[in-house]
């Protein structure tokens, strides 16, 4: 695809690498020419330094026959009038804008055709939002990923000693679930390798595994990999910006909150939104006489979630010093993620990974309805629909055993309608079925889109 994206930051960055790789033909605009050439040194894309809006811009980028604009700078304003130029003057067929203001996303009608053409728009303060409050629902998850409208979930664990499952074969927990619950392993990696996981494979301490099962079954299989952990009650949140404060509004109705945050005026803002439930807190997240007057010895989970990684390694470090249970730490810079988790931080997140799915999932071909991230982009999880029938579709049809999938990519479930189908070798796919699928090889995606792509005598 030829694709345009606006905004050389951490997300358009990390998303014009991801779709360089994949041979995409892309274009990156930027107004700092000194990030474009940084990413044109390492990457096989074009630059363009100039203002993402303007028209003359916008065709020197080659909007006259792009597939798609990806319109994702820091400015709201920008992106809206950008999808407005490529939708108005070079016909773009998709356009994605990142909207950050809350203000902007209250009006349902204001995306639309006939107003601001924007086809997709993200926000990535929500998703990364949404992404925190799922992890602190499951206690003990690397990630939980949602498919096939929540009906399942696909979550990542760290195997630790005394786990149940620790040192015994996979299909040892196939044999102590099947009266309760199906489940599947779609991968496993240990000391950062990934492993195609077999029922003959042996669960070691520290291995991050990630498996898939229906919703209502997530905590069960949790409990083998981990044995039973308690719920999280007490949170303390640092730094009150974007995530912070929508964080604290998701979370404080279930939990006991506090916010810290150094700003006086945004406190005050905050305890007026956040109606008193949540106990706000003015001060620095790296003065340890704050972390202690917040209780933080009998914290359950401290999220440092500043604008700053910096602030955010360095209050996480203390707060794990002075008794936080669970450390779970914003990282602007996706290069840093693996260098500072298991550093004193449990869970390190980085916004423009967590984000990128998002993206990936509209510019996936073939009917695909949900892309996510893995493993700091190396892996990738794909809920693609197929349809079809045995004449025109490489899967519809055919049982798993028929299929011939890309290597390093599994199947972990099936979702037709209302059931969730774990899958074994006789299952059948059907037209309309979503099937989700772990690929480890970012290489074999396009392998995977095909399998999905309908002949041109189904139309």
């Amino acid at each position: 695809m030829k694709i345009i994206i606006l905004g050389a930051g951490q997300v358009g960055g990390t998303l014009a690498e991801q779709l360089a790789n994949e041979r995409n033909d892309i274009t990156v605009v930027d107004t700092d020419a000194n990030r474009l050439k940084e990413l044109q040194n390492r990457l096989d894309i074009r630059t363009i330094c100039g203002k993402g809006s303007y028209p003359d811009v916008l065709r020197q980028a080659g909007a006259d026959d792009a597939d798609m604009l990806v319109a994702v700078t820091n400015m709201d304003e920008v992106n809206m009038a950008a999808c407005q130029v490529a939708h108005t003057l070079f016909k773009t067929p998709t356009k994605i804008g990142r909207i950050r203001a809350t203000d902007y996303l209250q009006y349902e009608n204001l995306f639309s055709p006939n107003a601001v053409p924007i086809d997709v728009f993200i926000s990535p303060e929500q998703v990364v939002t949404n992404y925190i409050k799922r992890l602190i629902e499951f206690p003990g998850a690397l990630q939980v990923l949602d498919f096939a409208n929540n009906k399942v979930q696909l979550v990542g664990v760290r195997a630790v000693k005394g786990g149940p499952l620790v040192g015994h074969e996979l299909k040892f927990l196939k044999e102590h679930l099947r009266s309760r619950v199906a489940t599947r392993v779609a991968a496993i990696y240990r000391r950062g390798k990934a492993i195609m996981p077999t029922s003959a494979t042996i669960i070691e301490e520290g291995d991050e595994v990630f498996f898939i099962a229906a919703k209502k079954d997530i905590r069960t299989v949790m409990a083998e990999m981990r044995g039973k952990e308690s719920q999280y009650k007490r949170i303390i949140i640092a730094g009150g910006g974007n995530i912070g404060s929508r964080l604290a509004e998701a979370l404080e109705p279930f939990y006991q909150v506090k916010i810290i945050d150094h700003t006086r005026r945004r406190c005050k803002q905050l305890a007026e939104q956040l109606q008193s439930r949540t106990v706000v807190i003015n001060g620095s997240v790296t003065d340890k006489d704050i972390l202690l007057e917040a209780n933080i010895e009998n914290t359950d989970v401290f999220l440092a979630l500043t604008n700053d990684d910096e602030v955010n390694v360095m209050s996480s470090m203390l707060a794990k010093q002075l008794g936080a249970n669970k450390v779970m730490t914003l990282i602007n810079k996706a290069e840093y993620v693996d260098l500072v988790q298991g550093q004193g931080i449990d869970i390190a997140i980085s916004p423009s990974q967590t984000t990128i799915g998002t993206l990936l999932t509209h510019v996936r071909r073939g009917d695909v309805a949900n892309v996510h991230s893995l493993r700091r982009g190396a892996a990738e999880a794909i809920e693609a629909i197929a349809h079809g029938d045995k004449n025109t579709s490489k899967v519809v049809g055919r049982t798993l055993a028929e299929i011939s999938l890309p290597e390093g990519t599994t199947i972990g479930a099936i979702v037709r309608g209302e059931e969730v189908i774990i899958p074994r070798k006789q299952v059948m796919i059907e037209s309309e079925d979503h099937v989700i699928l772990f690929v480890v090889d970012k290489r074999r995606i396009p392998d995977v889109e095909r399998m999905f792509q309908v002949e041109l005598g189904f139309f």
